[in-house]
């Protein structure tokens, strides 16, 4: 536990910050729904069991998944976003560079043998990747926050936005202090211009390691004067969808969690039949699902997230934005149409 690649608790200033924190509470933060991690009538030892030894099928794909390279050096000057697998994204909007999440290591987990990209989804590394106005991490889970990624961005990036605690992993790794923010849910972050950045409830959890829920989770609002885009990070169903969707008026898009759910779990990830409902309780003119095409960590088969919100958004009339890895979601553009690629994988 004291390699690098496992982070480091809050400490001093930074720790003091987070226990004046309303959503910290007996020791650890909390959501804001009564919340466990595995659902009544399955056993913590019971899901491990099954994931690790419980039949599966489809749970990565028999052949390449198909793949789009685009310059991100050189991206069109317009409001785009480029999806690079499960939960990572480059979003540029008004002419700044946002990246989230972003896993570029090959896997996701704390050791390079485990939890590895499914074949061909694992083509943007960090020589890919321009200069970044704006990191935004919403939880320190390795599928999230990656070790081997960070280490190549500190230099890269402008600003690092995060929950509370967050930072103290980053600072680990390399980052000036001055360069990171954290913030708690509902604190706001302004941006040169007419950007801001709002911190949003989430239901899940956190920790790289033994002691859980030492760091803030977190969704984000990224709002400007013509746009705005809720980013979901992970979280399972429940009111902060609606509450969220209330105080901003609707969004133009929402990026929504859609992938690695079990019912055993699932307080803590949206099922597919939730999806919709989520983005309506958002107010969502537009669908963009994430959490899904590139690591096997919930043992649904692979391309499962992906027909399920195309089944349940035609269904609803909600546009659905599902772009291949690394092919441009044109924000200006909701009737954007993207072909079924998962299809006729297996």
């Amino acid at each position: 536990m004291q390699l690098p690649q496992f982070g480091k608790k809050p400490t001093g200033q930074r720790l003091e910050r987070i226990k004046q924190s309303p959503n910290f509470r007996d020791g650890r933060f909390q959501n804001l729904s009564p919340t466990t991690t595995v659902s009544e009538g399955y056993s913590y030892a019971g899901v491990m069991y099954d994931y690790l030894f419980g039949k599966k099928q489809d749970v990565k794909p028999d052949h390449t998944i198909p793949v789009v390279k685009t310059d991100l050096q050189n991206l069109p000057a317009e409001d785009v976003l480029v999806w690079f697998g499960h939960s990572s994204y480059l979003l540029q909007v008004d002419s700044k560079k946002i990246l989230v999440d972003p896993v570029l290591s090959g896997y996701a987990s704390p050791v390079s043998w485990t939890t590895k990209a499914f074949d061909g989804t694992d083509v943007y590394k960090l020589e890919d990747l321009p200069a970044v106005d704006i990191l935004l991490i919403t939880h320190d889970h390795y599928d999230h926050l990656d070790y081997e990624t960070m280490k190549g961005l500190k230099d890269k990036v402008g600003m690092v936005i995060c929950g509370l605690g967050v930072g103290a992993h980053l600072e680990h790794w390399g980052f000036p202090a001055n360069r990171i923010i954290e913030k708690d849910w509902w604190e706001t972050v302004a941006i040169s211009g007419n950007m801001n950045i709002h911190l949003t409830p989430a239901r899940h959890f956190s920790g790289r390691g033994l002691k859980r829920d030492q760091t803030l989770w977190t969704s984000f609002v990224v709002e400007t004067a013509s746009r705005k885009i809720f980013l979901g990070g992970d979280s399972g169903y429940d009111s902060h969808f609606e509450t969220i969707g209330k105080k901003f008026g609707g969004f133009d898009l929402a990026i929504l969690e859609n992938g690695q759910y079990n019912v055993a779990w699932h307080q803590i990830h949206t099922l597919p039949e939730e999806l919709v409902q989520a983005a309506q309780d958002l107010n969502a003119k537009r669908i963009l699902p994430v959490h899904s095409g590139k690591f096997d960590l919930g043992g649904h088969p692979w391309y499962e997230p992906l027909e399920m919100a195309f089944k349940y958004a035609a269904e609803a009339n909600l546009p659905l934005a599902t772009p291949m890895i690394g092919e441009l979601v044109l924000l200006n553009d909701s009737s954007q149409v993207f072909t079924p690629w998962w299809q006729g994988i297996k």
